[in-house]
Parts: structure tokens; C-alpha cells; sequence
């Protein structure tokens, strides 16, 4: 879901007012289809973010802090290299097409301006990112070679081509023309008519007119009476006065299940059954739209996940052989049983003789006979000292293997907490918080090549209705920062119980908190845990003065007293609210 020419029409005209002479402060790469441009103007400063991803290419103003990759792309240093410190001159858009120009002036030598631009072509999987100056492609997000496309080609000191142009009309300058134009598109439908004609038109454009206009979208074109191309022409005009007086009313359409259906500058009645939302500005409304269909896994994450996930595998099966091992060393006591009985009845049996022998077993109360299997390569002393030597290695083995399967099971306990704190971590900084407790516990290797010095990451601070502030750890080192560093004996905790999640602490100020209080800190425990979509989860929550950390624990591993229970069923839509409410995505 991307936007059609109208919609950035709309788009640009908001990004000129907002960065239009506004100095390029930094930019920033964190993920390969997407750029960050700080933008500094007197007292403020705007993110202009442009995504290139083909589930939803746009360009918007962001309050998204810009975070850097400890090792930028080589397109990001690029463009820090010829555009910081340069001055946004102007934003416009190519034609009515799904591209904006970017013109930049920077310092040259001699002190002399020169203007660079920067081409942010929005088109689905074709979508780019292209430095040029004097219509020299400097390089590109994406290089297209001969191999790729046979129609256009994006490399470095080549011409700057621009995108094919379609056989359609600008309607913001020739709407007669486009009338016109449609009836002569004869063995067409009505509205394939209106797409393929007006320049800029997306689906969500040409079913509005229609919509207005009355025309349903699959009648014929010859089937238009002149009475219908008045209506289509009216339904036209009412949309560019939209745009021509610049009176928008950004638009975004969802399902029940939060899928985007549609987006545009302008409000439209073409979904009546689903949720339309409005907004004051089109990056709000275009932000909201990533949020809700963004559903990419940045590399880092998905590697971790996977990493954690084979761990957990990994210990599981270690720990059911383990469980196998000691079945067996539990057979110790037998072995034992034949020694003694070969003791017993040693001078009974002839060395090197018999491969089996049978005796009355000294341990059963009705004289029940044993067989003992012998082997004949050894005397019968030497069989006796044999199964006495097994005993002794079973038994050692049986408290060895308690110990290994205990340390499985604290291990899987613990590798569990990093997979709940890996879906509460999005940022590079969370993220190596997760990597840099995995190497400190021994489950990953550190690696050699120098990392640039990444900004701490912050626990989550809610603000409750009551005023109330909470902080949620998103890993284990900050639930132990939080815990046992920043929170004060008053301070109340809570934590999922037996499930890995997050530590929560109430600030209480030192007086004493209301239960409803409670309950909401605790629906962030539940929501932030392992049973985030489970019902009645057991949440447990003491003062924090009875929280302690025992020696040598792992991260996030504490005890505790004096503790009371509440059963929570995480309120998703309570949730979102407060996420909303404290700028949290």
C-alpha cells in the first residue's frame, strides 16, 4: 500500500513548507530500504523519512528519533559525504508521476553552490533513491544494471534517466483534455478508463470520482451517456479543488483486523463498512500506515530470534538425553545387588567357568534366585570388582547428570526471558543490549572487528491515568537496572509469575497506591511477557525491598518475598491506548 502521484502531490506540498531551507543536520541508515534526514531550521528540527520498501513506499515527517547502525551502509556515507550541511532548496514532483526532486544546495570548491538532487521515485518494487548532480547519477539505493532492466538503467556516472512516462493527462491542467480522452477509450470499463488516463490516478483516485460521479466502476465506456461525462466531470472538478486550494483531509482505511485498505489526501466514502480514520497532516496519517502494515523483522532481530530459538532447542535436547542417561544410571542399584552376590557366593564358582550364574539373591525376602551374567575372561573376583566399578560410575554419573539437567533447565528458563525481551526490542541499542548479555553469559562469541559506540537504550516509562509513572524493562539488563539500581524500597514490583517477561516497577512516591493502580501496572506485566495473549495470567507484585538479586544469579534472575497474586487478561485495546498515549510503538 504506497501512494499514487495525488497523494504526494499532497505530500511534497507539506514537506515544503515544513523543510524548504532547512540545513541537512544527519542522516541515517538503519535498515536497508530506509533513509533518515535530519533537517535543522531556526528553533526545531524535522526527520524527513523515505522508505523505499515495496510493501509501502513513502516520504513523511517523522518524530521517530534517527538511530544509527553501528557499521553504515556504504549509501548512507555517501550521502552524509555530499549532502550534510547542505541547504533544502526547493521539493517538487516530477509531473503527476510517483517521484519527488529534492534540490540540495551544498558548499563546492572555491566556496562556490553547487546544487545536488536527490530523485525519491515511490514506485512499488521499482522505488529508488538517486543522488545526482547536473543530471549525473552520483549513485543510487539501488543499482540498476542492463541485466536488470532493458528499459532504464541507474548507475554511477551515467545519465539520470527518468522513469517511463505513461500516456496520461495532468487533470490539475487539462481537464477537458481528459474527458475528452476517456471516451475514446472504447472496450474498456469506466474505471480502467479513469486510471489509465489521468496522470497520477491510483485506484483510491479513480473510485472516488466514480463514487461521486455515480458510475459504477464496470460499466462500459460506450455505454456513457452525456449525462454521465457532466457527472464524471463534476465528480473531477470537486476532487481538484481538493488539491487546487490545498484543503486536504488526509484519509486512511481499515479493516477489523488492522489491515490498511486504503490511503489518500482526501476523505472518501468508498469503504462504508470499515474504519476511516483522519488526520491533521499527511505524515501522520502516512507514519500510521506503516505502523499498522509494517510487519518487517529488522536482520539483527530475525538472526537473534533464531539464534535463541536453536538454543532453546538446542538445551531441550541436550536435557532429554540427559533425562535418558539418568534412567539408566538409576539401574546403579542392580549392579551393586550382582557384586554382593558374587561376594556372597564366590567360593561356590570356579574361576574362567561359567558365563551365567545362578544363586539365591541375599536381597530378596522369599530367596528368589538371580541370574548373574559372568565374564569368563576374568575370574569370578574380577567379575565382582567389575559390576562394584559400575555401581561406583553409575552413582557418580546419576549425581553428575542431576546436575547437568538442573543447569539445562535453568538454562532454558533463562534463554526463554531473552526471547520475551527480544519482542519487546526494536532499536539497534535494545537489540545489543540482547546480543552483548548473550556473549556475557557465553552463548555467543564476541566479534573481532571494532563496533562504533552505540547510545544505551531506555526502559519503557508509562504514565498511568492517575499520573502515576511505571518503568517496564525491555531486556534483562535493564529489569536489573530497574529493579535493583533505580527503583526505591517503596517502589512496588511485579513480574509474570513462572513466565518469562518483563520486571515492572510502580514509582510510588512513598505513599500507598490505590488497587486499580495495581491492576493497570500489572496488565503491563502481562502484556509484556510470554502471555501477552493469554487469559487469567498470574502476576505477582511485592515492595521492592523484598526483591533481592542472589550472588553470581544471571541477568533478570531475582527473588522474593511477602508477594500477593492478581490474574490478569492483557486489554489489548486498553493497551494500545496507553502505547498511544506515551508515544510508544
Amino acid at each position: 500500500m504506497g501512494m499514487d502521484g495525488f497523494s504526494l502531490y499532497a505530500s511534497i506540498d507539506e514537506m515544503n513548507r515544513l523543510l524548504s531551507g532547512g540545513r541537512i543536520d544527519k542522516i541515517a541508515q538503519p535498515r536497508k530500504s530506509d533513509i533518515y534526514i535530519s533537517v535543522r531550521l531556526p528553533g526545531m528540527t524535522h526527520v524527513l523519512h523515505v522508505s523505499i520498501d515495496p510493501a509501502m513506499p513513502t516520504m513523511t515527517v517523522t518524530k521517530r528519533q534517527i538511530e544509527n547502525p553501528p557499521e553504515p551502509p556504504v549509501f548512507c556515507m555517501l550521502l552524509r559525504k555530499q549532502l550534510e550541511g547542505g541547504r533544502i532548496a526547493q521539493i517538487y514532483q516530477l509531473g503527476r508521476d510517483r517521484a519527488a526532486i529534492m534540490e540540495i544546495d551544498t558548499l563546492g570548491a572555491g566556496g562556490l553552490i553547487v546544487t545536488k538532487k536527490l530523485y525519491i521515485e515511490l514506485m512499488g518494487k521499482y522505488s529508488n533513491i538517486i543522488l545526482t548532480q547536473e543530471d549525473i547519477v552520483i549513485d543510487s539505493l539501488r543499482r540498476v544494471g542492463t541485466n536488470s532492466s532493458r528499459v532504464r538503467t541507474i548507475l554511477p556516472q551515467r545519465p539520470y534517466m527518468p522513469p517511463p512516462q505513461q500516456d496520461s493527462i495532468d487533470v490539475l491542467e487539462h481537464q477537458d483534455e481528459f474527458i475528452a480522452n476517456v471516451k475514446e477509450k472504447i472496450g474498456e470499463d469506466i474505471y480502467r478508463a479513469v486510471l489509465h488516463t489521468g496522470a497520477g490516478f491510483g485506484p483510491i483516485t479513480a473510485k472516488q470520482i466514480l463514487f461521486l460521479a455515480g458510475l459504477p466502476k464496470d460499466m462500459p465506456v460506450e455505454s456513457l451517456e452525456e449525462s454521465d461525462y457532466v457527472s464524471l466531470s463534476n465528480a473531477l472538478q470537486e476532487l481538484l479543488d481538493i488539491y487546487k486550494k490545498k484543503e486536504f483531509t488526509p484519509t486512511l482505511v481499515k479493516n477489523k483486523n488492522n489491515k490498511v485498505i486504503a490511503m489518500a489526501a482526501f476523505a472518501f466514502d468508498i469503504y462504508p463498512n470499515d474504519e476511516s480514520m483522519t488526520f491533521a497532516t499527511m505524515s501522520e496519517m502516512l507514519e500510521m500506515g506503516h505502523k499498522l502494515t509494517d510487519d518487517y523483522v529488522s536482520p539483527e532481530k530475525e538472526h537473534l530470534l533464531k539464534f535463541v530459538v536453536h538454543e532453546i532447542n538446542k538445551q531441550n535436547g541436550k536435557k532429554n538425553k540427559l533425562l535418558e542417561e539418568l534412567s539408566r544410571s538409576q539401574q546403579a542399584e542392580d549392579e551393586k545387588i550382582k557384586a554382593d552376590n558374587i561376594m556372597t557366593y564366590q567360593y561356590r564358582f570356579i574361576d574362567h567357568i561359567d558365563s551365567e550364574i545362578k544363586v539365591n539373591n541375599i536381597y530378596a525376602a522369599d530367596g528368589a534366585q538371580i541370574v548373574i551374567p559372568m565374564d569368563k575372561k576374568l575370574t569370578v573376583v574380577q567379575n565382582m570388582q567389575k559390576y562394584y566399578q559400575k555401581y561406583d560410575k553409575l552413582r557418580r554419573a546419576e549425581k553428575i547428570l542431576g546436575t547437568q539437567i538442573n543447569e539445562c533447565s535453568e538454562n532454558i528458563k533463562y534463554l526463554g526471558t531473552i526471547e520475551a525481551a527480544l519482542f519487546s526490542s526494536s532499536s539497534i541499542s535494545e537489540l545489543a543490549d540482547v546480543k552483548n548479555e548473550l556473549i556475557a553469559g557465553g552463548y555467543m562469541q564476541m566479534e573481532k572487528r571494532k563496533r562504533m559506540a552505540i547510545t544505551p537504550s531506555k526502559p519503557f516509562k508509562f504514565i498511568l491515568s492517575d499520573g502515576t509513572e511505571v518503568l517496564v524493562g525491555k531486556n534483562n539488563y535493564q529489569n536489573d537496572k530497574i529493579t535493583m539500581k533505580t527503583a526505591h524500597s517503596s517502589d512496588i514490583w511485579l513480574h509474570t509469575k513462572d513466565i518469562p517477561g518483563s520486571h515492572v516497577i510502580i514509582r510510588t512516591q512513598g505513599i500507598e497506591l490505590e488497587d486499580a493502580v495495581i491492576e493497570e501496572a500489572a496488565n503491563l506485566a502481562a502484556y509484556f511477557s510470554k502471555a501477552k495473549d493469554s487469559s487469567n495470567v498470574p502476576v505477582d507484585y511485592t515492595k521492592c525491598r523484598f526483591v533481592k538479586k542472589p550472588a553470581g544469579a544471571k541477568p533478570g534472575f531475582v527473588i522474593f518475598t511477602n508477594n500477593k497474586t492478581l490474574y490478569i487478561t492483557p486489554d489489548k485495546e486498553k493497551m494500545a491506548k496507553l502505547l498511544k498515549q506515551n508515544n510508544i510503538e
